[in-house]
This record gives structure tokens, C-alpha cells and sequence, in this order.
């Protein structure tokens, strides 16, 4: 039977599975037939030969800051102390003087995270006094000049704390963050930052079920004090019915704490249906990931900080960081790297609500190629890839962004 002749033809594929010279055709943006054997009729618009490639559902960067990245300027040395006020602090004396705009640097790192095959982000943007709403306003313009590329959740993010500043101010712009377009409603160290965990957990907690909307609270506090605010977070979720809606960033008090802790928090978040997201920090605690993950907790992935005013670290890579984070958990067998893969992928799609993630007749073809034999082989060597398909658009080709926004230039030079 010939096929349309818009249809996208794909051939001698590698399939995670282990299958050689596959084919995979693609039709109004989905799958259409995945499989061995001669590819079904002639006529299609394209034709690619993978030679071999294999092909891997979309990657999920489950947490990342958009609105800080320095991406699109000349090297910009780290100006900050280390610790979080200097840093708060830096960026609100460095981002407003930069010389190109929230929307143009978030749209270098969005071009980027989607050349390295990157299909869903979500991105925390600043909601303080000093801002206001212009850090969203500006991650929603560059969400939307690349729409078709890559979809962006954005997460209103309440960078200097909620309560500190008066019991309304912040709760007010957070609540006008959402009615102007975020996804979620973002919470900081409850405990640390604010020294008022009830008060701010009630506030962000009472927007969320107002709105209808989901939470991620940035929880760094070590040991017992991170563990009674995980425990608070995980009682108001529980309450509220708001199970699969609230992720906990980071969670650094899970790496601190006595195993038998780690167990029995592990099962009240999975109790709770709260999940984790990690990536891995080197100078802090990692949390147990495969005990959570055999507790029944989500657990997935991101990339945080990418060369921003917080750190000059990181290249908008989900395989790069999943090594990373496969370094720090000390995962080596195939099957624990299968898991891994797992967590930048089809568990952080799950986690964000993208509905039909992965390869398989019927589901939207977002899907890279790169040369490697295996998914564990992916991660250990992280090489480029090849092609990158979004809903059946190639959107980067060899390490160049072609999709939307960008104009076809390719990363690294100035866009228009």
C-alpha cells in the first residue's frame, strides 16, 4: 500500500530491545509501524539510513533554570560566594545588567538541551520581590518560539523564600505566576530560608489546590531538619488527594539520615505519592535513588544549574548527567543503567504528565539516533547525536538545532 508522501521513512534501525535493521515509519507525527522486515509500500517524503544508529525515546530534564543560564554570552566568570544568599544575592545584581534577555538566554539552552535529544524540560523561574514576574515572562516567551521542538513546564519559583519578606507579598505573586502561565507552584527550604515551614507550606500548599495546579519544592536541608520538612510536604499531599502532583528537588536530607530512616521516609513517600528529583549534586548528599525506586517513589532526573550565574558547570546533556548521576550511585550493571535511562526518560515523562512516552506504534515519534550499541553504552560514552525527532519533526541534526526559534543556526554562533 503507498503511503502519503508527507510520511517519514527510517531505516536499518538499532532498537533498545536489540533488534538490527529495523525500520520506523512515521506519520502525522507518530509512529506509524516500528519493526523488522522489508518497511511497508515507497513514497515517502524522506528516507533517513541509520546505519546502524540507535534509536532512544526523548530525554526528560526534569529540573532546570532557564531564566539564569549565561548561554548565548562570551564566558562569564563565576561571581558569587558559596552559598545560597551570595548567590541570590548575584543574581539580582548580574541577570537585569546582562546583555542579552531572559527569553533569548533560555532559548541558547533550550536549542541546546534539544540537540543533545532532550524532548521535555522543566524549568524553575524566578518569582521574588526583586523580579517580580519578568524571569517567567520571559522563559514563557522562549517557550513559545520553540513550541514543536520542546515542550516547557515552568515551575513559579520562589528563589528568596515566601514568608520572609511578609506573609502576602510572595503568596501574591506566586499565585499571579500561575494566572500569567506557570505550571507549578514552586517552594524553597521551608525550615532554613523562611524559618517558618508551616507558614510557607500552608501558603504554597492553599495555591496549588486554589489553582489546580502541581508543587516542587526545592528542599536542600540536611539530615533531620530536611527530613521534618519532606515529612510536612508529604503530610499535606496525603491530604489534600494531590498524589503524583508534588515532587520534592533535590532532597538532600535523604543522603544524611540512618538507613532505617531512609526506609521508612521512603515508604511515606510513596505512601503520599511524592517523588524526587535529582541530579546528582557533587558537594552534597545523594539520595538512596534505587531504595526509593524499590519503595514505589518516582524518581527521575535534570540537569539543575547549566553554566548560569550558579554554576559555570554543565552542557544541557541528560545523558551526560545521567552518567554523572550514575557515577555518584555507583551503578554499573546493564540493568541498573536500563533503570537509569529510565529516570531521564520515561520516569521523569511520568512525573511531568506527558502522556504516550516512548517508542511504539501509535505514540508521538520523539526520538534520537546516536552510534551506540546499547543503552548503557549511551550513558557511558554519551556521544552526539545524530538525529532528533519532536512529534515526527526533525528539530537537530548532528549537533545543530533546526527547529523552531532558532532560525536553522546552529548553537554556538548568535542568533538573529
Amino acid at each position: 500500500m503507498a503511503r502519503d508522501p508527507s510520511d517519514l521513512l527510517l531505516l536499518n534501525a538499532r532498537l533498545p530491545d536489540g533488534r538490527q535493521g529495523a525500520h520506523i515509519l512515521i506519520r502525522d507525527g507518530r509512529i506509524a509501524a516500528l519493526g523488522e522486515g522489508p518497511p511497508p509500500g515507497a513514497g515517502a517524503a524522506a528516507v533517513f539510513d541509520l546505519a546502524g544508529d540507535l534509536v532512544l525515546p526523548g530525554l526528560v530534564d526534569g529540573h532546570m533554570h532557564l531564566d539564569k543560564t549565561l548561554m548565548g554570552l562570551p564566558w562569564t566568570p563565576h561571581a558569587a560566594e558559596p552559598n545560597r544568599p551570595s548567590r541570590i544575592a548575584t543574581d539580582q545584581r548580574v541577570l537585569p545588567a546582562l546583555p542579552l534577555s531572559t527569553a533569548a538566554r533560555a532559548g541558547h539552552l533550550i536549542r541546546r538541551c534539544v540537540a543533545h535529544g532532550t524532548a521535555h524540560i522543566r524549568t524553575h523561574a524566578d518569582i521574588t520581590p526583586a523580579f517580580g514576574l519578568a524571569a517567567l515572562e520571559g522563559v514563557l516567551a522562549a517557550r513559545e518560539a520553540h513550541a514543536g521542538a520542546v515542550t516547557v513546564q515552568v515551575v513559579a519559583f520562589p528563589q528568596a523564600g515566601v514568608m520572609r519578606h511578609g506573609p502576602r507579598a510572595v503568596a501574591e505573586l506566586l499565585d499571579a505566576a500561575i494566572r500569567a502561565g506557570a505550571d507549578l507552584v514552586g517552594g524553597i527550604d521551608p525550615c532554613e530560608i523562611d524559618r517558618d515551614p508551616k507558614g510557607q507550606l500552608d501558603a504554597i500548599f492553599a495555591i496549588a489546590e486554589r489553582r489546580g495546579v502541581g508543587v516542587d519544592i526545592h528542599l536542600h536541608e540536611p539530615g533531620e531538619l530536611g527530613l521534618f520538612s519532606l515529612q510536612e510536604i508529604c503530610a499535606r499531599a496525603a491530604a489534600l488527594g494531590m498524589r503524583g502532583r508534588v515532587t520534592v528537588s533535590h532532597g538532600f536530607c535523604l543522603g544524611g539520615i540512618a538507613e532505617s530512616r531512609q526506609q521508612a521516609a521512603a515508604e511515606m513517600m510513596a505512601e503520599a505519592g511524592v517523588a524526587l528529583v535529582t541530579h546528582g549534586a557533587g558537594g552534597a548528599a545523594l539520595p538512596p535513588l534505587m531504595l526509593l525506586r524499590r519503595a514505589g517513589v518516582r524518581v527521575f532526573c535534570g540537569n539543575d544549574d547549566v553554566r548560569d550565574t550558579w554554576s559555570p558547570y554543565g552542557t544541557g546533556d541528560m545523558l551526560e548527567r545521567a552518567a554523572i548521576i550514575g557515577w555518584r550511585a555507583d551503578l554499573r550493571h546493564d540493568p541498573l543503567l536500563e533503570e537509569l535511562f529510565a529516570m531521564a526518560s520515561s520516569e521523569g515523562a511520568a512525573a511531568l504528565g506527558i502522556a504516550g512516552h516512548g517508542l511504539a506504534p501509535g505514540r508521538p515519534a520523539t526520538f534520537f539516533t546516536l552510534p551506540a550499541q546499547c543503552i548503557p553504552d549511551a550513558i557511558g560514552a554519551h556521544p552526539p547525536r545524530r538525529l532528533v525527532f519532536h512529534a515526527g519533526r526533525l528539530v537537530a541534526r548532528d549537533g545543530a538545532y533546526c527547529g523552531p526559534g532558532g532560525d536553522g543556526i546552529a548553537e554556538g554562533r548568535a542568533s538573529a
